[in-house]
C-alpha cells in the first residue's frame, strides 16, 4: 500500500483504526509533486507573459515618437511667427508658410459701424410709429416698420434682431436715459450701417464708421475687412490688436525649433525607457540570487541588440549631420542615449533643414525613415518578435493548463482508489478487538486448554 507507514499497524493493538482521509491525502500530497511543479512553470510564464506585453507597449511607444520625427507635416515642419510687438501683433504660421522675417505697419484697425438714438425715459417709453430705411455694406436698404408693437426702445430692439439682419440692437442706458444702439456684426466696409428716411419719433445717429483694417507688410498697401488677415503672407494669419502709424512691428517667422527639440527628447525618453527595461532583465541580482524572468529568452536579446543597432545609424550624403551623436544626442555605455541641449540646440538653429533630412530624407533613407521600419516589423500583430514570443508563451500555457486538469483528474482517481483501500484497512483494524476476544474467548472454552500446570 504506496505511501502508507507501517508504524501506523499499532493500532491493531488498541483497535482505533486508521485516520483515512489523513493517510490518503498523505499520500496524494507526494503524488502530486508534478502539479506543483507545473503550477511554477506557469507562474514563471505568467510573469513572462507580463514582462514582454510591457515590452510591446514600449515597442509601440516607440514607434510613435519615431512617428513623430517620420511625419513631413508633423514636428520637424512647424513654423512659428514670432512678433516684435505682441501688443500690436501676433501671428499663426502652419506648415506652408515660408521662413523669412516681415516689417508690418499698423495705421488703423478694421472697426465696427454703430448708430445710437437720442435718450428717452426708460426703454419701456413709447415714441411715434414711422419707417427707416437700414443699409448694410452699400446694399439694398431694409425698411424697418415702428407701429403700435413695437414703438419703444425695447421693443425695436427686440424688432430688429428677430428679422436677423447682420445688425445686433440693445438698449443702453446712460446719465440722461435710455437710448436704442445699433452695431453691426460684421466689421470694416462689408459692415458698414447707414440709416435714411427716419420717419419715426426717434433720432438716430452714426457713431462710428465701418472701415477697413489699413495695413503695410513690406512696403505694400493691405486693406482688411476684419483685424484677421489671411492670404497676404502664406501660410501666415495676421491678428491684428493694435494700432501704431509710423512704427513698424518685425514678425519673424521660422522654424519651429522648440517643438523638434520636443519630439526629440520624446523619442529619447521613449527609447531610454525600453532599453533600460531590457537591461533590467540580464542584470544579475545577488540578493535574489537571480535575474529577470526573461534573462534566458533570446528573443528578448536580439531586440536589444536590434534597438542598438538602430540608434546608431549612420545616414549618408546629408553633410555633417549623418547620426544621433552629429546632433548632439550620445550613447552611454549602457545603451541609453543622453542628449546635450546645447549642441542639440545650435544644430536646430543653424542647421535646421541638414537635422530635418537626417531624420525625413527619402532616399536614401532617412533615420526616421529606417527606424520607423523596423519597428514596424518588430510589433507586427502575427510576425513581431515579441508578438511571436507571447504566442509562444500563451501555447505554452494553455499545454500546462491541459497537462494540470488531465493530472488532475488521475489523481482524483487515485484518491478514490486510496479511500477504499485504506477504507477497508480501517474497517479491518476496527474489528480487531472483538475478533480478538473472540478468539480468546474460543480458546479459554477448551477444558485445560493453555491451562500452566
Amino acid at each position: 500500500m504506496g505511501g502508507f507507514n507501517l508504524s501506523s499497524l499499532s493500532s491493531l493493538a488498541s483497535g482505533t483504526g486508521l485516520d483515512v482521509t489523513a493517510v490518503v491525502d498523505q499520500i496524494i500530497a507526494t503524488e502530486s509533486q508534478p502539479v506543483v511543479l507545473l503550477k511554477n512553470q506557469l507562474t514563471r510564464l505568467t510573469a513572462q507573459q507580463a514582462a514582454l506585453t510591457t515590452f510591446n507597449t514600449g515597442l509601440s511607444a516607440l514607434l510613435g515618437s519615431v512617428n513623430a520625427l517620420k511625419d513631413i507635416t508633423g514636428a520637424l515642419t512647424g513654423i512659428t511667427a514670432t512678433s516684435s510687438q505682441p501688443l500690436l501683433l501676433s501671428a499663426n504660421a502652419d506648415a506652408s508658410a515660408t521662413p523669412a522675417v516681415h516689417n508690418i505697419v499698423i495705421n488703423n484697425l478694421a472697426s465696427n459701424s454703430s448708430y445710437v438714438s437720442g435718450a428717452l425715459a426708460t426703454g419701456a417709453t413709447t415714441f411715434s410709429q414711422g419707417t427707416f430705411q437700414l443699409s448694410i455694406g452699400g446694399a439694398a436698404p431694409t425698411t424697418i416698420t415702428v407701429d403700435g408693437t413695437n414703438n419703444t426702445l425695447t421693443g425695436l430692439a427686440a424688432s430688429i434682431n428677430q428679422q436677423n439682419l447682420g445688425v445686433q440692437a440693445s438698449v443702453i442706458v446712460d446719465a440722461n436715459g435710455s437710448r436704442l444702439a445699433l452695431l453691426s456684426s460684421s466689421s470694416g466696409l462689408p459692415g458698414d450701417l447707414a440709416i435714411s428716411n427716419n420717419s419715426t419719433g426717434i433720432a438716430l445717429s452714426p457713431t462710428a464708421a465701418g472701415i477697413n483694417a489699413s495695413i503695410i507688410v513690406d512696403g505694400v498697401p493691405v486693406s482688411s475687412a476684419t483685424n484677421t488677415v489671411t492670404g497676404v503672407l502664406s501660410g501666415v494669419t495676421l491678428n491684428l490688436a493694435g494700432a501704431a502709424p509710423g512704427s513698424p512691428v518685425q514678425l519673424t517667422v521660422q522654424a519651429d525649433t522648440n517643438r523638434a527639440k520636443q519630439a526629440i527628447n520624446d523619442f529619447v525618453t521613449s527609447y531610454n525607457s525600453i532599453i533600460t527595461a531590457i537591461n533590467a532583465q540580464f542584470t544579475f541580482d545577488p540578493i535574489a540570487n537571480s535575474a529577470g524572468v526573461l534573462s534566458s529568452d533570446g528573443d528578448l536579446r536580439r531586440l536589444q541588440q536590434q534597438l542598438l543597432g538602430d540608434v546608431t545609424l549612420s545616414v549618408s550624403g546629408n553633410a555633417n549631420f549623418n547620426n544621433l551623436a552629429s546632433l548632439g544626442v550620445n550613447l552611454n555605455n549602457d545603451g541609453t542615449l543622453t542628449v546635450d541641449d546645447g549642441a542639440l540646440g545650435s544644430a536646430l538653429q543653424n542647421h535646421y533643414a541638414d537635422v530635418k533630412s537626417f531624420f525625413q530624407a527619402g532616399s536614401p533613407s532617412g533615420f526616421a525613415v529606417q527606424v520607423s521600419s523596423d519597428l514596424t516589423s518588430l510589433t507586427d500583430s502575427t510576425q513581431g518578435l515579441i508578438n511571436l514570443d507571447l504566442t509562444g508563451n500563451r501555447n505554452t500555457q494553455q499545454f500546462i493548463n491541459n497537462s494540470i486538469s488531465d493530472f488532475q483528474v488521475r489523481l482524483d482517481a487515485r484518491r478514490a482508489q486510496l479511500v477504499t483501500q485504506y477504507s477497508q484497512v480501517d474497517a479491518t483494524l476496527r474489528a480487531f478487538p472483538l475478533l480478538q476476544a473472540q478468539i480468546t474467548g474460543a480458546l479459554n472454552s477448551i477444558p485445560g486448554a493453555f491451562q500452566t500446570k
